[in-house]
């Protein structure tokens, strides 16, 4: 009898009061959201919100170009590096900033506008400035693209940049060594479609995982703990606020009918 009663305190008080009932609504949707949060979050792998850099972002970025032919250029053909992984210096940065250069497998899939030829064995050599790559500020990145890895949707990328520029976690594999000799093109990037007939290539990307820093488990379990404890304060919130309007609400309602009696 004293339960129904609190119920119906506490309807009559929250249909008398609008704004405190939506703002206890409000409070039960966020508490409600952030458990469905927390429940996301330890059942799935999550990326990692602090890393800035990966290879996802830098391939993604990459894609978003058109490689196009110079009017000028011509292919030459030469032979492959022998060194996959090499540290040196660049003429164009600082002596004290050291480039990396990575020879890697990576999931771009390469189309030329004007014909449907076989790209094995053709490199496209290209320049462009780390902000265009979201990476940095305007230090220069060299990038070959080799088509000789064999496996559709793959293609060797020979980068070489500045290392505190470049996501040096979660690598792409190694790519595998080509003995043929390549011809080399010299192309140059664009965001928007030639205006003249142009030989340019399309860059096709698919994100890939295994490229993506993730949170570890036991970040994420302080992420699930924070989350469950906003939760837990907020309902707590909501039943404080509802013992409350209903104890007032049932003095109110008791001053009243005492004030009626004779």
């Amino acid at each position: 009898m004293v339960l129904c009663q609190s119920v119906i305190n506490l309807r009559d008080s929250f249909y008398n009061n609008p704004p405190k009932a939506t703002f206890l609504l409000c409070l039960l949707s966020l508490a409600f959201s952030f458990i469905c949060l927390s429940y996301y979050t330890y059942t799935h792998i999550l990326p990692n919100p602090d890393t800035t850099k990966d290879w996802n972002r830098l391939l993604s970025s990459l894609s978003q170009f058109q490689l196009c032919m110079k009017a000028t250029a011509s292919s030459e053909l030469v032979a492959p590096t022998s060194s996959w992984v090499t540290s040196r210096y660049n003429s164009n940065t600082s002596p004290n900033a050291p480039v990396i250069t990575l020879h890697l497998k990576v999931p771009l899939a390469v189309t030329a506008n004007l014909h449907n030829d076989s790209l094995e064995g053709l490199g496209l050599q290209t320049t462009l400035r780390a902000e265009q790559l979201h990476l940095g500020g305007i230090e220069l990145v060299n990038l070959t693209l080799q088509f000789s890895c064999g496996v559709d949707g793959y293609t060797c990328l020979t980068i070489s940049a500045p290392v505190h520029i470049l996501p040096i976690d979660m690598l792409p594999p190694d790519c595998p060594k080509y003995d043929k000799n390549i011809s080399y093109i010299q192309v140059e990037a664009s965001n928007k479609q030639p205006n003249a007939p142009q030989t340019c290539y399309s860059l096709n990307f698919k994100n890939d995982p295994t490229l993506t820093v993730m949170l570890t488990w036991q970040e994420q379990m302080v992420s699930v703990h924070h989350l469950l404890e906003v939760s837990v304060c907020l309902l707590g919130i909501c039943c404080v606020l509802c013992v409350v309007s209903c104890m007032r609400f049932s003095l109110l309602h008791h001053y009243s009918w005492t004030r009626q009696d004779p």
